[in-house]
């Protein structure tokens, strides 16, 4: 990684510690060092347990580490969603079923005081980089799970934040759903030039979609290594049945196992 790029977010010795229902301490995360660069593509990586989650809401606000330092764009997380730099993206759309597609990818700007016009733009907008143009009108039932994700992502894009987080958006849709959404969220990122955390517990899908790959290990969640992936870009599906690819998988999957990468 070239050392010149601007850093987008830092963690120093982070930490979480929380209560279980039993009042005991439990560690979820400890000692997290990384620096994010700008416009890069990351894949938090591990099984269930390991952290990576939290440490996505800690990075959006949504938790306070206990223990070392976390920095984006030399604010805090606080600073940064108060200027609204972020853009969420849940396992689950939870689109509004009252709503149409639009009025749901709108709802955000209503809430931030954005004019009619505004919003409308902004919508079509999002909805025509998404692929949901023609759907503008319909509602949540009316559309697939890979289309209601689609819509998720495009409400995330809405106020067109320089960072946004994904939480395993796609571990639900089938596979065929997921290869397309793959090439389709490669596509808007080139486009948008954001730097994108991307929650994953699937190799392949890491490996293909991103910059470097964080592996974290459970028991306490540790970042155990950071992958450099690197496949050329613009991506193809084909490249997965390449042997470079596989060898970044079994690298990646050492990595968690303790081996070298």
């Amino acid at each position: 990684m070239d050392e010149k790029r601007a850093v987008e977010i830092r963690t120093r010795n982070l930490g979480v510690t929380f209560k279980d229902n039993q009042g005991r301490d439990v560690l979820a995360l400890t000692n997290v060092n990384l620096e994010i660069y700008k416009g890069e593509f990351i894949a938090l990586l591990g099984p269930s347990g390991c952290g990576k989650t939290t440490l996505l809401r800690c990075v959006a606000d949504l938790q306070q580490p206990t223990e070392g330092d976390l920095h984006i764009q030399g604010m805090t997380p606080k600073e940064v969603r108060l200027q609204k730099k972020f853009g969420f993206v849940f396992q689950q759309p939870v689109l509004f079923d009252w709503r149409t597609v639009k009025k749901n990818v709108e709802l955000p700007l209503e809430i931030m005081g954005y004019t009619k016009k505004e919003r409308s733009e902004l919508a079509d907008e999002m909805l025509e980089m998404v692929g949901l143009k023609d759907f503008a009108k319909h509602y949540p039932k009316q559309l697939s799970g890979g289309m209601q994700q689609r819509a998720n992502i495009a409400r995330a894009l809405g106020l067109k934040p320089d960072i946004l987080l994904m939480d395993e958006p796609f571990s639900a849709l089938d596979e065929f759903t997921k290869e397309k959404l793959h090439e389709d969220l490669l596509r808007i990122w080139r486009e948008t030039n954001k730097t994108i955390l991307f929650v994953t517990h699937s190799i392949q899908e890491s490996v293909f979609l991103s910059d470097r790959v964080c592996v974290l290990s459970p028991h306490p969640g540790r970042l155990s290594a950071v992958v450099d992936i690197d496949l050329p870009r613009p991506r193809s599906l084909d490249m997965r049945d390449e042997p470079h690819f596989n060898e970044l998988v079994a690298k990646v999957r050492n990595s968690f196992e303790g081996g070298s990468v």
